[in-house]
């Protein structure tokens, strides 16, 4: 067997001897031509040309894997959070809305105070974010946590029952 070029970078090995038809030549015209396996009469549907299905368990979820996982996905969440969050305080800014907010006061109390209300003094957009800020890093932390712990509850509960069985079927 002498080995493939797809590029002339690329060297690929010949492929295995159980995977080659004796007596067949090879055909370069078609990729992966040369690793097509024969399959006898007697055999299974699911090889002769039917679906083909994978019975696998899920036995054990590695916790250092999760951890990592949540905590950068929960990283993510945290920063869309924010970002999302400063993005409809300017809108509702921009439209107007603390203008109305504080005519709507004004004109529920009356002016009887001397000093007008203004709700920016209470909801500035510092405040609103900074607070923001606060509650996504707890998320981070909150969810990198139950995330680590479920997998370790997960291990537990499939040590005992087995794991989840999933089936998988190859589309043709």
């Amino acid at each position: 067997m002498t080995e493939r070029r797809i590029r002339d970078d690329v060297v690929l090995p010949p492929p295995p001897e159980d995977l080659i038809t004796p007596g067949r030549a090879q055909r370069s015209d078609r990729a992966g031509a040369d690793h097509v396996k024969s399959v006898p009469a007697d055999a299974p549907a699911a090889s002769r040309g039917g679906v083909r299905r994978a019975r696998l368990r899920l036995v054990q979820v590695e916790p250092w894997s999760v951890m990592k996982t949540a905590f950068l996905l929960s990283v993510a969440v945290g920063i869309v959070t924010v970002v999302a969050v400063g993005i409809v305080w300017g809108v509702l800014g921009a439209a107007g809305l603390w203008d109305s907010v504080n005519s709507i006061v004004r004109d529920s109390i009356g002016d009887s105070s001397g000093s007008p209300f203004e709700i920016q003094k209470y909801l500035s957009t510092s405040r609103v974010l900074g607070f923001t800020m606060i509650v996504a890093v707890a998320d981070v932390v909150l969810i990198t946590a139950i995330s680590t712990l479920g997998a370790f509850l997960y291990n537990l509960s499939a040590g005992l029952l087995g794991g989840v069985e999933v089936t998988f079927a190859e589309d043709h």
